[in-house]
């Protein structure tokens, strides 16, 4: 598989995620949303390296990637989708923009990354800076919105923190069974929750519900972490959290069209501010090296 392509199609799921978990809790609630579409998705999940006998691993390192997977998407997910009851969805991805500079932390703390170089780490900061920007306008959201900014806040902490386990324990797993591992972790745990926090079986689905339930539950679970911890062990980690750099303006978009969510001026100030850092995050030493002997020129 491509590479690049893996990334765009991590970009295009994790774009359309926000605004489908915000659907998906609409009757039901947010924790059978969440529940059923993890559990879909690792029935799904063990029975495809089942068909396609992918190499599911049960070794001590492998077993501690599945609990760093696993428990990095039951803290993350389920915070996340209590946060999307009380926030436009398209928020979600601008509070997830920030793990660049987590994961960047952890990372050249736990992996010894030296590729955070001081461009990059210019870049990082303008867009956090665009993100600030826009997260700005919760502040006059009231009180409801900030609390949920700040639980959207530490997901993003432990899905950075998950993300950079996952890389230093290295242990080479394929990333279907990395799927199925960390969804094996994950769902005993959330169903555990649902039938302690709520337990009770909707009587009707709304039928955008079922729909934004079935679709996380095949794209943005299964397809969507095996081309996430696909591009994880082929990419530093840094690279990887720029995604979430990306996806914040292309969330809020989608939010502001399909879901009536506001977009206003400081939304366009910080889009300039992240995709300056973007540009600023790309550059290479010898792109470095270039525009200085053009400008002695």
């Amino acid at each position: 598989m491509s590479v690049p392509l893996a990334y765009l199609g991590v970009i295009v799921i994790w774009t359309t995620t926000p605004l489908a978990i915000k659907w998906s809790g609409e009757g039901p609630g947010f924790l059978f949303g969440l529940t059923s579409r993890m559990a879909i998705s690792a029935v799904l999940a063990l029975l495809f390296v089942r068909l396609l006998r992918t190499d599911m691993r049960w070794d001590r390192g492998a077993r501690r990637a599945y609990l760093a997977a696993g428990l990095g998407i039951y803290g993350a997910m389920l915070l996340t989708y209590w946060a999307a009851q009380r926030i436009p969805s398209g928020w979600i991805s601008v509070v997830f923009g920030t793990s660049p500079i987590a994961t960047g932390l952890m990372a050249w703390l736990w992996l010894k990354d030296r590729t955070l170089t001081p461009v990059r780490l210019l870049g990082l900061l303008l867009g956090i800076a665009g993100l600030g920007v826009i997260f700005g306008q919760a502040e006059r959201a009231g009180a409801a919105a900030v609390v949920g900014l700040g639980v959207v806040a530490i997901a993003t902490l432990i899905h950075s923190a998950s993300a950079v386990w996952v890389k230093r324990v290295g242990a080479g797993v394929p990333a279907l069974a990395m799927v199925a591992g960390g969804l094996s972790v994950a769902t005993p745990l959330l169903l555990a929750t649902w039938a302690v926090a709520d337990g009770a079986w909707p009587d009707a689905l709304e039928p955008r519900a079922a729909a934004s339930i079935l679709y996380l539950a095949i794209i943005g679970s299964l397809l969507g972490f095996v081309l996430f911890y696909y591009v994880l062990k082929r990419v530093e980690a840094t690279r990887v959290a720029l995604i979430t750099l990306i996806t914040p303006v292309s969330a809020l978009l989608l939010g502001h069209f399909f879901n009536a969510e506001p977009l206003t001026v400081d939304v366009w100030v910080g889009t300039a501010l992240v995709l300056i850092g973007l540009a600023a995050f790309e550059l290479r030493p010898q792109h470095v090296a270039l525009l200085r002997r053009i400008r002695r020129i």
